[in-house]
């Protein structure tokens, strides 16, 4: 194994899942296929049923006011600040650039490659060092979970994208979205287990959340979306519960990858990154046991593995055997 990844950053454009490309080349079904390439809680919270009118009717004000009630309380957002519901972070990520004349952006990586790319389609100049007029800090970063500070938040226009943050609560940076050009996003999917609910959110500063709001439309969160995104933020029980599970399976998955060889590298509760000798082989090896795991273009050493459900641990021992 080698003492450190190696790296090529000028990486295309790439993402976890991707399951159908695994099966073309593996063969099964994705009921055959566990996928553990996405961060993704395999436990989702249960969504419970719906009024008939959450379906039929388009969303109305109550609803979406009860999100952001439960929002600004499990997030503790200052009151200074604004939240702005969204179909998915990624939305937001998409719109965040077009809210001020393109030019340097710095993003530290490697890191979470869809901010780069909506940068580079507003027109905007990537760089890796100050000074910048913008710049994106994934906190907990993906894929090796470093946490950032206040002290970095160093341009007119900040981005701290927190979608993996409910893992690290005591780490949010929520209190500087009451100043100005400092907005963290949310992602609701990750943690609650629901991303094809497609729901995220936006804080910042009102005149901020305004210009993101024009963008969007109305009625941009459905009906459903808001019933759960309320009663799962205002579920502090299944929170404080999921928090303590999470850290006892990641450290499983330590355990099993290390036993087998694999060096720890980093992560979250939610996802573990490792260092292989052959990042590559190792994905071939688990994709024959129909067990997908996520591998990174710009290092050839780098393997990150998302939680197994609770079916899928033996199978990932025998892979690993």
């Amino acid at each position: 194994m080698t003492d450190s990844p190696r790296f090529n950053l000028q990486s295309p454009r790439d993402h976890g899942g991707g399951l159908d490309g695994a099966i073309e080349r593996f063969g099964g079904t994705r009921a055959d296929w566990i996928d553990l390439s996405t961060g993704i809680n395999p436990t989702p919270y249960r969504i419970g049923s719906f009024p008939a009118e959450d379906w039929t009717a388009l969303p109305d004000k109550a609803a979406k006011q009860r999100l952001l009630d439960a929002a600004r309380a499990h997030w503790s957002v200052p009151d200074g600040a604004a939240i702005l519901p969204a179909p998915g972070a990624s939305v937001l990520i998409a719109m965040v650039p077009s809210l001020r004349p393109a030019g340097r952006v710095q993003i530290t990586r490697p890191t979470y490659n869809e901010h780069q790319a909506a940068f580079a389609s507003h027109g905007w100049e990537v760089c890796d060092t100050a000074p910048a007029e913008a710049r994106v800090l994934v906190h907990p970063n993906n894929p090796d979970g470093r946490l950032w500070g206040a002290e970095d938040t160093t341009a007119p226009l900040t981005v701290i994208d927190e979608s993996f943050g409910d893992v690290t609560p005591d780490h949010s940076l929520i209190e500087l979205t009451t100043q100005p050009g400092r907005i963290i996003l949310k992602s609701f999917g990750k943690f609650w287990g629901l991303a094809g609910l497609r729901l995220g959110f936006a804080i910042a500063t009102p005149d901020i959340i305004a210009q993101m709001e024009a963008r969007l439309g109305p009625w941009a969160v459905s009906g459903p979306a808001l019933r759960i995104g309320a009663r799962a933020l205002e579920d502090t029980d299944w929170t404080h519960a999921t928090r303590t599970s999470l850290q006892h399976e990641s450290d499983r998955l330590d355990d099993l990858l290390t036993r087998n060889g694999a060096k720890l590298a980093g992560g979250t509760t939610l996802f573990r990154l490792y260092q292989v000798d052959d990042a590559a082989d190792w994905q071939d090896r688990l994709a024959r046991h129909r067990i997908w795991s996520r591998i990174f273009p710009y290092s050839d050493t780098y393997l990150r593995l998302g939680l197994p459900p609770a079916h899928g641990w033996e199978r990932l021992e025998r892979a690993l055997a």
